[in-house]
């Protein structure tokens, strides 16, 4: 049997019959259009339980009076577009969301504003859906009292696009998404993570920003996940990296900018990696690599003017370095064939004393300090041996 909706509008607008947003939805037939003109409506807790589309006309504002959720969502096949939400509650034991979407799928929220919300868009066990174009903010400098821009928690299949978010705790936080694709957003300035990803294989993220966080992004627990053409930068702070990875494996990260972060990539328990053809510039240390850290393959990147190129805890190297331009080399190609004649030991002798004396630091620009490094690249007795570039390019890979 083929259920058919017959399409029709409902006007909610501060000088309709209908001045209520929720008193609209109530009123609409399944597949229904509920459109909503400019204006401001003082309502939370706003509630879509059938397939409808909610339209606003010149951005209208729904402001939740800093309580509880905004607007609720609990049917299948629903678009929200064009509004602009404000002001949800707060709280440290439930999850205040502007948009909240609960066992929904085939959903569409595109096009809209959220100002001073705790989380943004909250997405629980849903599949297909498509978060698009929004704009999240929101300036509790608080970690605990701040919520998720775009938070999925059980999720398969989702699709976060082009959406801008600054000033939350997390920009974008995954938790058990299968699939998702998150790819042209812009996510700076937040709390804690530009992007926080865990216990979700299969995902891509392409072509994003993640800019100013207090740490850029973390990747753990999952695999198969494709990391291309992403912005990390200025992610600088104590403990603070571009991309930390954590508990991985089998996934890609090629094409990426890491530009001026603390640490560009950490790496913590992670296996068969493949970091390819990466422009790893300015950063405090380019790669920290931990022992527990293997099989991960670093190749045609081109690491420039990094403090430090790499830094690890293990005297020996479970990891390959191959075919990677390093701006510090200074060694020569006799033969002309754009490869380096002597292997780069990236790990100098100067990043393993900072590590267990910070304060030398001050002498890092020293004479001193450029002989005691010479001499251990030449015979490495600090440094692990077996952690080398075979094959350093000369010149800086396109």
């Amino acid at each position: 049997m083929i259920t058919t909706f017959v399409q029709a509008q409902i006007i909610v607008s501060p000088n309709a019959s209908i001045t209520s947003i929720q008193a609209g939805i109530d009123q609409a037939a399944a597949g229904d259009t509920v459109v909503v003109y400019a204006g401001t409506y003082q309502e939370n807790n706003i509630e879509i339980t059938k397939p409808l589309v909610l339209m606003g006309i010149d951005r209208p504002v729904i402001d939740g009076n800093n309580e509880g959720t905004i607007l609720v969502i609990r049917a299948d096949s629903i678009t929200v577009q064009g509004f602009e939400f404000r002001n949800t509650g707060r709280s440290y034991i439930r999850d205040y969301a502007a948009i909240l979407i609960d066992q929904a799928s085939d959903f569409i929220v595109k096009e809209n504003h959220l100002y001073n919300v705790f989380f943004g868009i909250y997405l629980a066990e849903t599949d297909r859906g498509k978060v698009q174009n929004n704009r999240i903010e929101s300036y509790d400098r608080r970690e605990a009292s701040s919520g998720n821009g775009i938070h999925l928690w059980y999720v398969r299949n989702p699709e976060i696009i082009g959406n801008r978010v600054e000033g939350m705790r997390d920009g974008i936080y995954l938790e058990f998404a299968e699939n998702a694709r998150i790819h042209g957003n812009i996510s700076s300035k937040n709390n804690r993570y530009g992007l926080h990803y865990m216990f979700s294989n299969g995902g891509t993220y392409y072509d994003n920003t993640f800019r100013e966080n207090g740490a850029g992004v973390a990747v753990m627990y999952s695999e198969d996940v494709d990391m291309k053409n992403n912005l990390f930068e200025h992610n600088w702070g104590p403990s603070s990296y571009g991309l930390l990875l954590k508990d991985m494996r089998q996934s890609n990260i090629e094409g990426n900018r890491f530009y001026k972060n603390t640490v560009a990539i950490y790496s913590e328990s992670s296996t068969n990696i493949q970091i390819k053809r990466n422009q790893i510039e300015q950063n405090g240390w380019a790669v920290n690599i931990k022992s527990s850290s293997a099989r991960n393959y670093f190749t045609e990147n081109n690491f420039i003017e990094n403090s430090f190129d790499v830094r690890t805890d293990s005297p020996r190297n479970n990891n390959l370095f191959e075919g990677n331009y390093w701006s510090n080399y200074e060694g020569y190609d006799l033969d002309r064939n754009g490869t380096g004649d002597v292997p780069y030991r990236p790990v100098s002798l100067f990043s393993v004393i900072i590590e267990k004396q910070p304060e030398s630091l001050i002498l890092m620009r020293s004479m001193f300090i450029r002989l005691l490094d010479t001499a251990e690249r030449i015979m490495p007795v600090l440094t692990p041996k077996t952690l080398y570039d075979e094959q350093p390019k000369m010149h800086r890979i396109q």
